[in-house]
């Protein structure tokens, strides 16, 4: 317009076109940058955390990573620690590369089974576990789902153990059953990038996260399987969980009250699971008022 009447009034013509043409190249390299930069951006999110969470929790992290807090950030999670009972007793029987390849095969669907929940793989410790729920994004049923996940990992573990009897049967192995152990607890802890500047990961610190290492380590001391705190069964109440006894831990000036975890909601609903609880109550009632 500009140049339309420049030329109709003062019959002075300004060429319209290299402006017009210098502002779109302009406005298209600056739109292919700022996609290039975004998706550079969304690429190193996916980098960090496709070793930690499932594909789909990757992908939504990309997409929105203002959610990832960086620094740390106090929130209420879920714990899981899971470990391989007298594991260096059965290392013995395996050279290096053979117990380095049955921790894989231990190890991989044990992971899978917890991503498949949308739990986080925090590290592995040897033959350990350790995972959390609730960051970095936020998991509705963190409790509840961390116990479905111990469940399944029994599960799990009891198919890996019935390929190993099948392979000592034919020669290829010669080694007893996999136990483990897991501990989980539900509370607040500090979850962010921690370490130094020179290395850093996406960890938890708290009281919250060494009960349940130290109740993964007192399962084998009551002989089962799955150890619940009671924050954990409050969440996670419509699973099969029996009260065992309170605990002093370390660090802690009120006892923990701590549940064995036996099975899933149609566990619960199981007249034979009912009835065991009546019994349980009842002698820990008689234990406690030292009714003996």
């Amino acid at each position: 317009y500009g140049s339309f009447y420049f030329f109709t009034s003062l019959r002075y013509l300004i060429d319209p076109i290299s402006p017009l043409v210098i502002c779109s190249l302009a406005y298209l390299v600056i739109t292919f940058f700022n996609f290039l930069f975004t998706e550079l951006e969304r690429r190193k999110v996916r980098t960090a955390f496709s070793q930690y969470l499932a594909p789909a929790m990757v992908e939504k992290l990309a997409q929105s990573s203002e959610s990832l807090v960086l620094g740390g950030e106090r929130k209420e999670m879920t714990f899981l620690f899971s470990d391989i009972r007298g594991f260096t007793a059965f290392s013995e029987q395996y050279s290096p590369e053979g117990l380095t390849q049955l921790i894989n095969r231990f190890l991989t669907p044990m992971t899978q089974v917890i991503l498949d929940q949308k739990g986080t793989i925090d590290k592995y410790m040897g033959d350990c576990i350790m995972a959390f729920w609730n960051a970095p994004l936020e998991v509705p049923d963190h409790a509840l789902k961390a116990c479905h996940s111990a469940l399944v990992m029994m599960k799990e573990l009891e198919a890996l153990n019935l390929e190993l009897v099948k392979e000592a049967k034919t020669g290829d192995s010669t080694t007893d059953s996999l136990r483990i152990g897991i501990g989980i607890n539900t509370g607040t802890a500090c979850v962010g990038n921690l370490g130094s500047e020179q290395r850093f990961d996406y960890s938890a610190l708290g009281d919250s996260v060494n009960l349940a290492s130290r109740l993964e380590g007192q399962s084998k001391t009551y002989g089962v399987d799955i150890l619940l705190t009671e924050d954990t069964y409050r969440s996670a109440s419509q699973l099969a969980a029996v009260e065992l006894d309170l605990i002093q831990v370390v660090g802690k000036s009120e006892p923990t009250r701590i549940f064995a975890l036996l099975g899933d909601e149609e566990v619960c609903t199981s007249t034979d699971f009912v009835r065991l609880v009546e019994l349980q109550n009842e002698m820990l009632n008689t234990y406690r008022a030292r009714q003996w």
